[in-house]
């Protein structure tokens, strides 16, 4: 078996309503001066106000940060930790997706330890201790709340770059799955077709360990079994809690098994064709889990006994996501200039097959 060193570092409050504890919850972390890391669109759903009206009942000094956009750079990064240097900010509160949580982790870098954002980049560089932070995830997608690395886009290359440290790690994770019912349709889709394939990816890795597979099986069983009710019903609580639980488990698995080729080829959409993450995994999935069926069929099938691939595709219709790149738009005279990018990104180095330029374009070719 391959050794694992588990250390379990963030505090889980699951539960409907469990939202209204977020006072209580930054006060017990010993707050005093908070800064609410919201984008604009949580914003304006109404949560970073009501995130800001508990902190203040609980007498505390709250100033927000909304100065950034889905997959934030940084730029956006560091403008967050000028704004917050000269407030003498204790503990921070995420409220949001993905993009929410890794611009805070990535703030929290910059007020902890000083400096830019590329002097993190890799993992374990903050040499000082680093703010309390509390984590409110309001999609059902990249576990982000359960890792302790920020995905950047760096502002002067356009790479993306990835920023941890165990010592960045959020103190506490508030999961409420009514936060999830305001996602506009296709963003629950993306999110949750992507939550889903962290589960698919973490459990054949290289760096699978017994324990994440634990959590790539347990995020497997909720998602599977709930994805399609959340699109057909949204207001289905008992789906929302599931998704958003699972979402969390594959967030675990992630941060102890690393992700795979779906997310290597994934990335280039997004980065060159602004395609959104979920639905980037989503038009490639299916090939990447064909591709690697020589080497992790047996895996696979312990999920799913049926064609896995062809109830992906199923799914990525049922929730209205492109079942492939043709249908995504994206040109196929790209997919060379595409696949040298996938081949540069982190993830592909833990795919169960070899993972190469010539490996993208073969399955950018298959998923066109």
């Amino acid at each position: 078996m391959t050794p694992f060193d588990f250390r379990p570092r963030t505090r889980v409050v699951f539960g409907v309503g469990e939202f209204a504890r977020l006072g209580e919850i930054a006060r017990e972390l010993g707050g005093t001066r908070c800064l609410v890391v919201a984008d604009p669109g949580i914003v304006n759903a109404g949560y970073a106000p009501e995130a800001i009206r508990s902190l203040k009942a609980r007498r505390m000094t709250v100033h927000g940060f909304h100065e950034f956009q889905a997959n934030p750079t940084s730029a956006m990064a560091e403008a967050g930790g000028a704004y917050a240097s000269p407030l003498g900010i204790d503990l921070i509160v995420a409220v949001g997706g993905g993009s929410s949580l890794d611009c805070a982790k990535a703030i929290n870098f910059l007020l902890s330890n000083g400096g830019k954002m590329r002097d993190y980049w890799g993992y374990g560089k903050a040499s000082r201790p680093m703010l309390p932070m509390i984590a409110v995830p309001t999609t059902a997608g990249t576990g982000s709340e359960a890792q302790t690395s920020a995905t950047l886009v760096e502002s002067e290359t356009g790479a993306r770059m990835s920023c941890g440290d165990g010592k960045g790690s959020f103190r506490v994770a508030i999961l409420d799955p009514k936060l999830t019912t305001s996602q506009p349709a296709a963003l629950a889709a993306a999110t949750g077709y992507d939550a889903l394939s962290h589960a698919l990816e973490t459990l054949v890795t290289t760096r699978q360990t017994p324990l994440s597979e634990c959590f790539s099986r347990s995020a497997w069983r909720l998602i599977f079994s709930s994805f399609e009710r959340t699109v057909r019903n949204p207001e289905d609580l008992e789906a929302r809690g599931a998704m958003l639980l699972g979402a969390h488990f594959g967030g675990l698995a992630i941060e102890n098994s690393n992700l795979g080729a779906a997310h290597a080829c994934a990335y280039p959409l997004t980065d060159e064709f602004g395609l959104a993450h979920g639905a980037a995994v989503a038009a490639v999935l299916a090939q990447v889990v064909d591709w690697n069926s020589d080497v992790a069929r047996g895996r696979y099938s312990e999920l799913f006994p049926g064609d896995l691939p062809a109830r992906l595709r199923e799914l990525a219709e049922m929730a209205g996501l492109p079942a492939n790149l043709r249908e995504a738009g994206i040109p196929e005279e790209a997919l060379p200039r595409l696949a040298e990018e996938a081949a540069k990104q982190w993830s592909g180095k833990f795919n169960p097959q070899p993972f190469s330029a010539s490996a993208a374009l073969e399955i950018y070719q298959s998923a066109y």
